[in-house]
């Protein structure tokens, strides 16, 4: 559980981070994900989920970072 929680911090903190450094850049940017068609929207999201797998599968399978 504990494992979790800091994972869980860690996403806010990663989030966070660009509101924090370049608000202005960020709202354009938000900005830009309104105009997007939600077929759009779901293929970023499709290729983010499957970045992020591909990421824990190499970093648990493999001795890389042991």
């Amino acid at each position: 559980m504990k494992f979790l929680f800091t994972l869980v911090g860690l996403v806010f903190i990663l989030e966070g981070l660009p509101y924090l450094t370049f608000p202005e850049a960020m709202q354009q940017w938000l900005r830009q994900l309104l105009e997007m068609s939600p077929s759009q929207l779901r293929l970023v999201g499709l290729f983010a989920v499957g970045l992020g797998l591909l990421i824990c599968f190499i970093t648990l399978r493999s001795g890389l970072f042991s």
